[in-house]
């Protein structure tokens, strides 16, 4: 199967507050997948960035 969407070594930050560090994530096509965590894990921050919607601080 190929994948349709690949982050490396991803960081979002709002000034000094890191909200998503160092993540690596490969999805397939035609997968499923549930974005789970407690309020302020960086859940809505993690959809605008494969969105489009926001740029990571760093990684691709």
């Amino acid at each position: 199967m190929s994948t349709l969407l690949t982050l490396r070594d991803v960081w979002v930050e709002y000034g000094d507050k890191i909200v998503i560090e160092k993540l690596d994530l490969d999805i397939a096509e035609q997968s499923f997948v549930s974005v789970v965590g407690p309020s302020g894990a960086g859940k809505s921050s993690f959809l605008r960035l494969i969105l489009g919607q926001e740029a990571p601080t760093r990684g691709r």
